[in-house]
């Protein structure tokens, strides 16, 4: 065989080979969200959070994974009287964590309001 063709089957088997070991599917990911309320912003930020955190635990539950991995996301605030939030009545700064972006605002019946968002992957 000519070193032609000895390169020819070199590289096509190197092809071939990069077929097999191609990489794995690409991760799902989805939104999350949680909104909870509170007498103080801290009520309402560690409920709203710990509402990611239930939301995550489904997920984990219905596609049968044990680990995930989370990122800050935010999402659109999901107030329970109001259409939408108004600008003037948010509570700044948001709240950014390692995992969760969270926005709050003054509500109409509870003092505050918080909606907590993640992206998650599995």
């Amino acid at each position: 065989m000519s070193s032609f063709g000895r390169a020819l089957v070199v590289a096509l088997l190197f092809a071939g080979a990069g077929v097999g070991l191609s990489a794995p599917a690409a991760a799902r990911c989805v939104g999350v969200s949680g909104t909870a309320d509170g007498f103080d912003k801290q009520t309402a930020v560690t409920r709203a959070q710990a509402a990611v955190v239930e939301s995550v635990n489904d997920i984990k539950a219905k596609y049968r994974v044990r680990s995930v991995s989370l990122a800050p996301r935010k999402m659109k605030p999901q107030p329970y009287w109001r259409s939408e939030v108004p600008a003037d009545v948010y509570v700044k700064p948001d709240i950014i964590t390692r995992s969760t972006h969270t926005v709050c605002w003054h509500g109409v019946v509870s003092p505050y309001v918080c909606t907590s968002g993640a992206r998650v992957c599995f």
